[in-house]
């Protein structure tokens, strides 16, 4: 959670990532290639480029 001083934890943006690579896997073994596969994985690739950045600057 984000404190009263506005400051996000990295490991928020590592779980949301992971959150997005197990559903877009679910959502893709149930559906197939959707537009909504494609965007929970884009989604999980920034999350993991925002976790990667944040810890390589801090």
């Amino acid at each position: 959670m984000a404190g009263l001083d506005g400051i996000i934890e990295p490991i928020n943006f590592l779980i949301t990532s992971i959150a997005f690579i197990f559903l877009s896997v679910v959502h893709y073994k149930k559906s197939g290639k959707t537009k909504e596969t494609i965007y929970l994985s884009i989604l999980s690739i920034i999350f993991l480029f925002s976790y990667l950045a944040i810890i390589s600057v801090g």
